[in-house]
């Protein structure tokens, strides 16, 4: 598996990983209905935010201390240390609010109980909490292992791009990032 952090048409890091994008797996017999309801719900966000979320899950599977992260080399190694530290610091502060604004808007959810029908809000912030969890325990041992930075001709060329603002070779320099790598849908995460 392979980590990018890349700037997005907006300027803001973008952290993802070459694994496509997985829908979180959660079966229970009893609430069947309301998980594939609520994972439809999940599915309307920005793909950005959902494989940010999912590559910062994926950390916790990884068995190695040393993790490979390819970037643009558009900045020295040293200040994109330095700028991934901010940005960690930044996703782990945002995701500590979140859980904490969950966590808060649970009970209320349990009350929607009393609707007839599915409990569809409790199926969706229940699933919505699962995967910033798993994202915040990702940001916490990406915090704790061995980062080496490998810098990538395509993304230095798509940097390049975007700060030329020229909107008509984007689709050329993300095509190259996808040829490189061999990922999919590189426009959702970085353009759209």
């Amino acid at each position: 598996m392979e980590f990018f952090l890349a700037r997005d048409y907006h300027h803001k890091f973008r952290f993802f990983s070459s694994e496509p994008f997985q829908q979180t797996k959660m079966e229970f017999s009893r609430l069947k209905k309301i998980w594939a309801a609520a994972r439809q719900k999940l599915m309307l966000l920005p793909p950005r935010i959902l494989r940010q979320e999912q590559a910062f899950g994926n950390i916790s599977r990884i068995k190695t201390n040393e993790i490979s992260i390819y970037f643009s080399g558009k900045d020295s190694e040293r200040k994109i240390r330095i700028l991934f530290f901010l940005f960690l610091q930044k996703q782990k502060t945002k995701h500590l609010f979140l859980l904490i604004i969950e966590t808060i808007l649970l009970p209320v959810s349990g009350l929607m109980a009393m609707i007839p029908g599915p409990n569809v809000f409790f199926g969706i912030l229940a699933l919505i909490m699962i995967t910033h969890w798993q994202a915040f325990r990702g940001i916490n041992r990406l915090g704790k292992k061995t980062l080496s930075f490998t810098s990538s001709v395509s993304l230095k060329e798509w940097e390049q791009t975007l700060a030329k603002k020229d909107p008509t070779a984007f689709p050329a320099a993300l095509k190259k990032i996808e040829q490189e790598f061999g990922l999919n849908d590189i426009q959702k995460i970085l353009y759209k």
